[in-house]
């Protein structure tokens, strides 16, 4: 009985390899460099050369991205509206906390409780 062919062709795929993000930092280090190009990483590697195109691609699109985010000079605290109003209501209670415990003071005398 003749082998079915998947209609894959003559050409047989590459099994899908994954990188890991300090390869791909290395891989990018590389390309900036210019000490490899696109076709001897991705050879080297053993990856499709779209797979260099786009760690290129999302490598720039992250680095424009963190530099729009930055801004000179020591960054500002942001203000925590739910901490500093908890703080306000812990302010607040322990205050009445303090009156109630004068005016129980008051009402039953210093030896009250026994």
């Amino acid at each position: 009985m003749p082998e079915m062919d998947s209609g894959r062709g003559a050409g047989k795929r590459r099994a899908k390899r994954f990188l890991s993000p300090s390869q791909k930092y290395e891989i990018w280090l590389q390309l900036v460099r210019q000490e490899v190009t696109v076709a001897e990483v991705a050879s080297a590697q053993q990856v499709d050369r779209s797979t260099i195109m786009r760690i290129k691609q999302v490598a720039k699109e992250g680095a424009l991205a963190a530099l729009a985010a930055s801004k000179p000079g020591v960054a500002g605290r942001q203000r925590d509206y739910e901490l500093e109003a908890a703080k306000a209501e812990v302010a607040r209670l322990s205050e009445a906390c303090k009156e109630l415990a004068v005016k129980l003071t008051l009402v039953e005398g210093k030896g009250g409780w026994g």
